[in-house]
């Protein structure tokens, strides 16, 4: 039996929502496994905990670009994220508790200020005028 490929397990989800790129979905099981090894034992991890492991993530490996990068891939916000965990919930590729809700990623961070304001200088420098 052949085990399906990601392209195969994503066909469903991307057919009934399109506004999301195939690689938003890797990326948000990538800030998964991220946020899961950082626990000191495996573990259900939160909407929080998943939003502030994503951030981590998404600047480590993306730096300077991340904003721009999400954004390619459809996520703009941080209840996107959410939308993407439930399309995967609801495809049974990830799973969920009773608690667990959309809500959870409404409450999240600005993008502006998580990917962007962390690569501005701390201070303005301003160059010294000569007195000639």
């Amino acid at each position: 039996m052949n085990n399906p490929s990601l392209d195969d397990l994503l066909a469903p989800i991307l057919l009934k929502d399109d506004r999301y790129q195939a690689q938003a979905y890797v990326f948000v099981r990538e800030g998964l496994d991220h946020t899961v090894r950082k626990l000191e034992k495996p573990r259900h991890v939160s909407g929080g905990e998943l939003l502030e492991g994503m951030r981590e993530y998404a600047l480590q490996e993306y730096g300077p670009v991340t904003k721009r990068v999400l954004s390619e891939w459809g996520i703009n916000e941080c209840v996107d994220f959410g939308h993407i965990v439930f399309n995967l919930v609801n495809e049974g590729l990830l799973g969920k508790t009773e608690e667990d809700s959309i809500e959870d990623f409404m409450e999240g961070y600005d993008f502006h200020e998580a990917f962007i304001q962390p690569f501005r200088p701390k201070k303005p420098s301003a160059c010294p005028v000569s007195a000639d």
